[in-house]
């Protein structure tokens, strides 16, 4: 038989039609594979088939035979490892609809064709309201850009008005910091970065940044985060809300201890206080999402020291408590 000037891709045209069409359900006979190459101009006889086939097996592709047919067997993901992969893009609330939508288009192609139907499937996530900020993509590039680098990050901050629109911070001036580190807390995500500055440790919710670009400068405050601990600057951060760090005892209800253990980590020690109270110390950066978090527990978990912590959760419920009084006008 004569070479097709196509020929060279035939190996190339099995391989990407087997990937697309075949799965362990759903399998093609050699006469579907001399259909298709004649598709591209491409003429093959059935015993050439077998012998690609075994080609590609020998390349490391897992090309199976049924009493059916041909198919791939293991892939680089399964359908289950994909169906998650979709619902953490679909359940994230810093991808923005658009995005999330490209994103499973693109996991979609790991499959088959058959399977790739039932990764169109809707996640419900209660409340879950999607960032608006289309360029996210762009700035998580140049935030790991600017840390391979070891560079500082420029880029401008805001917040959005009841319009929706962009409010920044600091007139819209731009911020320059050095970023280590990415966190993930509840629905946001962050950038951990050393504000030489204010000479402090600052996170940016990155879908609240953009014009993000790397700076010519070399990055400082490498000691403060050479054994930064992600999970544990979160559980520090309440609401990723920054303030003052304190070493805290608190005293909680027996029934809250694996509460408190999902809060702190399992490195948290409880010490028997009573017959129905742990009492434990642990560094958290107070503020009113931690005042908020205890004031949940009503009075089953307490602060018993510092007294200055004391007196700024008496002020946080106090605040409260005025602002529902009822005036006698």
């Amino acid at each position: 038989m004569p070479r097709s000037s196509n020929q060279k891709l035939k190996l190339l045209r099995i391989y990407n039609y087997l990937l697309e069409y075949t799965d362990g359900e759903h399998t093609v006979t050699a006469a579907d594979i001399i259909k298709e190459l004649e598709r591209y101009g491409i003429p093959a006889e059935r015993k050439s088939i077998y012998s690609d086939l075994e080609a590609l097996a020998d390349m490391g592709v897992d090309v199976q035979k049924s009493a059916d047919g041909w198919f791939i067997g293991e892939r680089e993901f399964d359908l289950p490892e994909l169906k998650l992969l979709v619902d953490a893009v679909q359940s994230s609330k810093f991808i923005t609809r658009k995005k999330s939508g490209e994103l499973i288009k693109k996991l979609e192609k790991l499959t088959s064709r058959h399977q790739a139907v039932e990764l169109q499937r809707q996640v419900f996530v209660a409340n879950r309201v999607k960032s608006m900020n289309e360029s996210i993509y762009y700035t998580v590039d140049a935030i790991n850009n600017a840390i391979n680098a070891d560079r500082q990050l420029s880029f401008r901050y805001f917040d959005r008005d009841a319009q929706k629109n962009k409010v920044y911070r600091h007139g819209g001036g731009i911020l320059t910091v050095s970023p280590w580190a990415f966190v993930l807390d509840g629905e946001n995500y962050y950038m951990v970065a050393y504000d030489s500055a204010a000479d402090t440790v600052k996170h940016y919710r990155i879908d609240k940044m953009d014009s993000a670009s790397t700076s010519g400068k070399s990055r400082m405050g490498g000691q403060l985060f050479e054994d930064f601990d992600a999970a544990l600057y979160a559980r520090r951060m309440f609401g990723m809300y920054a303030g003052n760090e304190y070493m805290v005892t608190l005293a909680c209800k027996n029934r809250l201890a694996g509460v408190m253990l999902d809060r702190f980590g399992e490195g948290t020690i409880f010490v028997k206080a009573s017959p129905e109270w742990l009492e434990f110390n642990v560094r958290v950066a107070v503020s009113p999402n931690f005042y908020g978090w205890l004031a949940c527990f009503g009075g089953d978990c307490t602060i018993k020291s510092p007294s200055s912590v004391v007196d700024g959760f008496r002020k946080y419920i106090g605040g409260i408590a005025a602002a529902y009084e009822v005036s006698d006008k």
